[in-house]
């Protein structure tokens, strides 16, 4: 990335191997409840940026990719196992997970797709009990957990 083109946003893989830097706002971020992306998530849904290519870079490593249909290959980080993103075949843009990010929580997703497969008790996630994981764990605990994981930033 050139100076004229600074990164909107930036993320990366569980273990920091593979980075990436966006130079302008997602066109859209949605989630996706088809089967193939629960499978490719290993989670109930995925959610995704769309980015056009020309506004995002690799910054550090390259993502190994699964071509996972005719038509599209994800890419996933082969030191972590972390999904990274989601692509048609030469397509213009790509699409990011959001998890990804370094602050996923400035990717909201807007749109739904692939409700056919949405599960039923999705809907139902903020109604369920919730603790935060101090509260999970307790702060013994909570203090003798050393983190591997790539801090959110480069």
């Amino acid at each position: 990335m050139t100076e004229a083109s600074k990164p909107v946003l930036t993320g990366g893989c569980q273990c920091g191997a593979i980075r990436f830097a966006l130079t302008a706002t997602p066109n859209k971020i949605s989630i996706c409840h088809c089967r193939m992306c629960q499978k490719a998530s290993g989670a109930p849904f995925a959610s995704f940026a769309d980015i056009n290519r020309t506004d995002f870079a690799w910054t550090k490593g390259q993502p190994s990719f699964f071509r996972s249909s005719s038509i599209a290959d994800r890419g996933y980080c082969a030191a972590c196992g972390t999904p990274l993103s989601f692509g048609r075949i030469d397509g213009e843009r790509i699409e990011i997970m959001t998890g990804a990010f370094d602050r996923p929580d400035h990717v909201v997703p807007t749109r739904q797709y692939g409700t056919e497969s949405r599960l039923g008790w999705v809907v139902g996630i903020a109604n369920l009990p919730s603790q935060t994981t101090q509260q999970n764990y307790g702060p013994e605990k909570m203090a003798t957990i050393v983190s591997h994981q790539h801090p959110d930033h480069d």
